[in-house]
């Protein structure tokens, strides 16, 4: 066999044995106002091999759950993911406003942009054991969104603007 063939089944063979591995991007919480007890948090994850998020923590919520939202029959729902959030190999899952997500209840105190919040992210791998991420999410005004989402209406107005050509007669 040649030598640069078993160096890769040789890494091939330790990576199944592996814990997965989680890269998480851009993690932000939306903001809140006085009294609001509830908000989220939203990232980007990307896991190496097959894994699910299992679960999160976070010192600033009383409890902290993984939700989806989604449309059923023009009603939109909100829930806990049952069984954790599967997270395909190589695959880029994204956390936004109006998907998945990391719901913080329960709030101890408002949590104001600029602010930092700590998460605590639990994955399992195929191998079923815990994988715990710490993450710190800084917080964006109540009304902001993705980056990609504010880039995108942003270009979709102008493209809208652009479109409509308004002629004056006098």
């Amino acid at each position: 066999m040649n030598r640069s063939l078993s160096v890769v089944l040789a890494a091939l063979a330790f990576a199944g044995l592996a814990q997965a591995q989680v890269t998480v991007g851009e993690p932000w919480v939306r903001g809140t106002v006085a009294g609001q007890k509830a908000t989220g948090a939203f990232m980007t994850l990307t896991s190496a091999t097959e894994a699910k998020l299992m679960s999160a923590t976070s010192p600033v919520a009383g409890v902290v759950e993984i939700h989806e939202m989604s449309m059923d029959g023009g009603v939109m729902r909100m829930g806990a993911v049952k069984g954790g959030l599967p997270l395909p190999a190589g695959k880029a899952v994204e956390l936004k406003p109006g998907g998945y997500h990391v719901m913080l209840m329960d709030l101890k105190q408002p949590v104001k942009a600029g602010e930092t919040v700590p998460l605590s992210l639990v994955f399992e791998g195929a191998d079923k054991k815990p994988l715990t991420v710490e993450v710190k999410a800084t917080v964006k005004p109540l009304g902001a969104q993705p980056a990609g989402k504010a880039k995108e209406m942003h270009e979709h107005m102008h493209e809208h603007m652009h479109d409509h050509k308004h002629e004056h007669k006098h």
